[in-house]
């Protein structure tokens, strides 16, 4: 009997939050999957402009070239003697990208449920800056450029995942910017200034390091696709703190309406009309409690 009245109790408070952050997740999952789907599709749309994409290559090479900064072949040279650190750099580029968006936005959702919306506004607004680029610039990654040493590791050691990144969903010429530093540089910054754990804070400072190395390393992106991509990042925020504002703003403008319909005008106290039109006298002023004065 107890055992039954037990399992019709209400809820708690906790169970309640709980689940609704398990619809949260879910809802916001889906919402993310559709966004990923799309950026995959429209992405693609630029992938017949190969002639452009080589030839801003070629622009990129030389304007790196004029900085100092063409360090890619000469970082590929230090790793493609050792067969552990291309499995690193590899597994880092794979491993280090979508499993580590996703399970960050999860936690988020789940721990830090105030500020997720944020920064998936962020994310959100970096994939379409980077869409717009990716449509006016198409640029082919390093690795398509043997004949500038660049090397792709990842073909020659992880040829499966080249296999599953089709060219029918994936714009092979869409090297700049680098989301996958950008990403993962944004949802580094979130664990930092939001988890608690050092760990988890220092993990949150390493893998944008640990990432730039990978796609350089793998022959993915050039310095400067990570400099961009920092840089449509610093972008994303901006929207993202610019719709925080505006949200701000409406709920505060909302409070003040709400404020100003329920409050009651000065002078009113004395004579409130009732629901039937009549004037209603405040108890403490009825005949009944003046006759009890006297």
């Amino acid at each position: 009997m107890a055992s039954d009245t037990m399992s019709r109790r209400t809820p708690t408070r906790h169970r309640i939050q709980r689940d609704s952050r398990l619809v949260t997740a879910a809802r916001e999952l889906v919402l993310l999957g559709t966004a990923a789907l799309l950026y995959s599709l429209v992405r693609g749309i630029s992938s017949d402009r190969v002639d452009a994409a080589f030839r801003h290559a070629e622009e990129v090479i030389s304007f790196e070239r004029s900085l100092g900064i063409d360090v890619e072949t000469g970082m590929q040279g230090l790793i493609l003697d050792h067969g552990w650190a291309i499995d690193l750099a590899n597994g880092v580029y794979i491993y280090g990208f979508w499993p580590v968006l996703v399970l960050t936005l999860l936690w988020l959702i789940v721990r830090r449920p105030v500020a997720y919306p944020f920064y998936r506004n962020a994310v959100l607004a970096t994939g379409a800056f980077s869409l717009v680029i990716f449509a006016f610039y198409p640029l082919a990654p390093p690795r398509f450029l043997p004949w500038h040493g660049y090397v792709d590791t990842i073909t020659l050691h992880a040829t499966t995942y080249r296999e599953m990144n089709s060219p029918t969903f994936v714009n092979e010429y869409a090297a700049m910017p680098s989301l996958h530093f950008g990403w993962i540089l944004l949802l580094g910054i979130a664990l930092v200034a939001l988890a608690r754990p050092l760990a988890v804070r220092i993990l949150g400072a390493t893998m944008p390091v640990l990432m730039f190395a990978a796609i350089v390393l793998t022959g993915n992106h050039y310095v400067v696709d990570a400099l961009v991509g920092g840089g449509v990042v610093v972008a994303g925020l901006g929207i993202a703190v610019l719709i925080e504002r505006h949200k701000r703003r409406r709920a505060v403008l909302a409070a003040i309406a709400d404020a100003h319909q329920n409050a009651t005008p000065a002078g009113d106290e004395e004579a409130a009309p009732a629901s039937d039109g009549t004037s209603t006298i405040p108890a403490q002023r009825s005949p009944g409690n003046l006759s009890q004065v006297r």
